[in-house]
């Protein structure tokens, strides 16, 4: 029976990449039992033994871990092959983003329509986590990070900026009073984010006079979630550092109010330090088509929504 043997390849590549027969299955969009199969038909075809398996772990032999170096570049190789074969042609394919939970619920979701529209030939699936991501384990072609995020292992590129907004409910700053600069936070109750992947709080970074410092704070509540911060605090929890786009519609709603405002400059005033967005991939060889023409959509629809709120009415 003739073999596709660049398929099986392909699954012997991703099965590695993962770790797993699980994850590669999971990644390619077929069962386990698929995968297992065709690196056994792999196997077979070549005479040899790829894949130590047991029940509780799998490894590469040393036949495997020598064929795995001179394939591994296939399926890329390809993917690069067809792009430029059919390069008059939209982007098309199966590409994976990820992003955090609250940028990818208030900011990447809405625009999801309109790139479908413009590249429907790209079937996209996105994970929302905060957590850090593997590239090539999980399968992700593009990651959405801030800052405090980035993987020096990665490529990265800032694609949008936003303000981070400090603010609290009409309550909490009638009850405990109004923070006239960031060194009056630590005396307020502080609503704190922190970062599922290291346990680190995100910072309160502010800039004065061109230099960057972190306040002080006192964390009344701790949460993984942001938008959950954001209820504590619409609910007289304390003052909390959230992203414009989480905190503006809030504050349009009368429901917080805004802290540290450039209308309230004095000696003590600082600028809250914005939050910076970049596109991730795993290396600039993962910059293919598919990845180029969905990091260039969101920065400019980014760019377009920002202009649209500079806009005077």
């Amino acid at each position: 029976m003739a073999i596709n043997l660049l398929s099986l390849i392909h699954c012997f590549a991703r099965v590695v990449e993962t770790g797993s027969l699980a994850a590669a299955a999971r990644a390619l969009g077929m069962s386990a039992a698929a995968v297992s199969q065709n690196v056994a038909r792999l196997e077979t075809h070549l005479g040899v033994r790829l894949l130590s398996r047991t029940t509780r772990s799998m490894a590469l032999t040393e036949s495997g871990a020598r064929y795995y170096e001179k394939v591994r570049h296939i399926p890329h190789d390809l993917d690069l092959a067809r792009e430029a074969a059919t390069g008059a042609l939209q982007p098309q394919g199966a590409l994976c983003v990820a992003t955090t939970s609250a940028f990818g619920r208030h900011l990447l979701a809405p625009l999801m329509p309109a790139f479908k529209a413009a590249y429907p030939l790209i079937s996209l699936e996105l994970v929302s986590t905060d957590r850090r991501v593997d590239h090539r384990l999980e399968g992700i072609d593009v990651s959405l990070r801030i800052a405090a995020q980035l993987d020096e292992r990665l490529v990265a590129r800032r694609i949008a900026s936003r303000p981070f907004v400090f603010c609290a409910a009409p309550a909490y700053l009638e009850r405990a009073g109004v923070p006239g600069a960031p060194e009056d936070l630590k005396q307020h109750a502080c609503l704190v984010f922190r970062y599922p992947t290291d346990g680190r709080f995100l910072p309160w970074g502010f800039i004065r006079d061109g230099q960057r410092f972190e306040a002080a704070v006192n964390p009344s509540f701790i949460c993984d979630d942001i938008d959950m911060l954001a209820q504590i605090a619409v609910n007289g929890g304390g003052i909390a550092r959230l992203a414009s786009f989480v905190a503006q519609p809030l504050i349009d709603s009368g429901k917080l109010l805004p802290l540290f405002e450039p209308h309230a400059r004095n000696s003590a005033w600082a600028e809250p330090e914005p939050m910076e967005i970049y596109a991730c991939v795993a290396e600039r060889a993962a910059l293919n088509t598919k990845a180029r023409a969905f990091i260039a959509f969101v920065e400019a629809k980014l760019d377009e929504g920002k202009a649209r709120r500079r806009r005077p009415a």
